[in-house]
């Protein structure tokens, strides 16, 4: 590995508990603007929706990546 690519992985494994904490975040505030526009959610149905659209994001960053 280049020594650019390990400073790049280190800078980003010392933000890693950073990053997974602002997704994390993302995913509560969407949870709640669900709740707030549909009160009757159900947590578990609205939760798998949340995670598949974003795994869909994360599917097409990382697609547009291999281009």
């Amino acid at each position: 590995m280049s020594e650019k690519l390990d400073a790049i992985k280190k800078e980003l494994q010392s933000r890693k508990e950073e990053i997974k904490k602002e997704l994390h975040l993302l995913y509560s505030a969407n949870m709640r603007i669900t709740e707030w526009d549909v009160p009757e959610t159900d947590q578990n149905e609205a939760s798998k929706v949340l995670i598949d659209i974003l795994q869909e994001g994360l599917d097409e960053i990382k697609a547009s990546l291999k281009s």
